[in-house]
């Protein structure tokens, strides 16, 4: 008969490493991976929040996507810091603003708020610290920032943009002129200047092709006359105190004179003073023209060619030109103090410089 084995209960010690041992043995083994997934998983899949709730988040994400998207192609209108927009980005079409005009414009804005937005660009790189760049709308802008310079009113401390994103600079400088042109008509000087503006800042290759693609609906003929306007910018746009007041026949007779090499007697003859009105800038110019009118060659029919010479200014404040017609010589006198005493006074003295000297 076998013998039997007395078994004995195991201790406190031993319950508690048995335990332990099986405890790690389930957690390495084939079972620990799949239940461990699954729990993850379902915990992953709850959602606490009920079912309307979770459509208005998937509802806001949606519309968060279509705004970034409007915003991206100018379809959103924003609300932007006016320190933070550079007005001068662009040098601008416009050369002058009509004083009463803006009076008129911020009363506007301070009474009802500004109803049309100004547009802008980004600038993200510039070292001044504007965020953007403003494509149009000077004059906007500037009302809202006189008014908050005379009132501190929060409310004109922003301005109602959109955001554009111009593929190329031309279209910069055409986006401008486009709107200018569709609310108020430039000069033929304002267009020939942001013309050749355009040309030197690299946006088109010259002063012509900026003409062409600057004012594609032009006709031919309003684009040579823009082209004329431009080349007066050229040579005598420093000298010119009202260049956006010229009549278009005198900027005309302007550019042919100045393609004939005129430069410098004009510059000469609006050197002579600055003047106080259109008018006396238009009359300093029809003079400095008048000397340089051609005659045809008898030789050919008509009048013969004058060579008019350079204008000396006096200190007096009377101006000197010579010019040769077929004829012979001419002196012109120009200035305030030229009257019919002074000219008679200078003929007798004429007179006796040109006499033979006495034997």
């Amino acid at each position: 008969m076998a013998k039997r084995r007395k078994l004995e209960a195991p201790s406190a010690e031993d319950l508690t490493r048995l335990e332990e041992e099986f405890t790690r043995e389930v957690a390495r083994g084939p079972l620990s991976a799949p239940i461990a997934q699954v729990a993850a998983e379902s915990a992953a899949l709850h959602e606490p929040r009920p079912a309307g709730e979770r459509a208005e988040v998937a509802q806001a994400r949606a519309d968060a996507a279509r705004l970034r998207d409007a915003e991206g192609r100018g379809l959103v209108m924003l609300e932007l810091p006016i320190d933070e927009i550079d007005a001068d980005a662009l040098v601008r079409d416009r050369v002058v603003l009509d004083h009463e005009e803006m009076e008129e414009l911020k009363a506007s804005i301070a009474k009802g708020g500004l109803r049309l937005p100004v547009e802008v660009f980004a600038t993200p790189d510039d070292s001044r610290g504007f965020r953007y760049g403003l494509l149009s709308g000077y004059r906007r802008l500037k009302a809202v920032r006189d008014l908050h310079a005379l009132t501190k009113d929060p409310a004109h401390a922003v301005i109602k943009a959109v955001l554009r994103d111009p593929a190329a600079m031309g279209g910069t400088f055409a986006a401008m002129i486009e709107e200018n042109e569709i609310r108020a008509s430039l000069s033929h000087f304002e267009r020939g200047r942001i013309a050749v503006i355009a040309a030197q800042q690299g946006a088109f290759v010259n002063t012509e092709e900026a003409v062409n693609a600057l004012f594609p609906m032009a006709s031919k003929a309003k684009r040579s006359k823009i082209r004329s306007f431009a080349l007066i910018f050229e040579e005598l746009g420093d000298m010119l105190t009202y260049p956006d007041l010229i009549k278009e026949k005198d900027g005309l007779q302007l550019a042919a004179a100045l393609r004939d090499g005129a430069e410098t007697t004009l510059r000469e003859a609006l050197a002579e003073r600055v003047p106080t009105s259109p008018d006396e800038e238009a009359a300093m110019l029809a003079r400095a023209l008048d000397g340089l009118r051609t005659e045809a060659d008898p030789r050919r029919g008509g009048r013969p060619r004058r060579a008019a010479g350079p204008v000396r200014a006096l200190s007096t404040g009377v101006s000197l030109q010579t010019a040769e017609d077929a004829q012979g010589w001419v002196i012109r006198l120009r200035g305030k103090r030229v009257d019919r005493e002074l000219v008679e006074v200078l003929v007798r003295e004429l007179e006796r410089m040109l006499e033979a000297p006495d034997r």
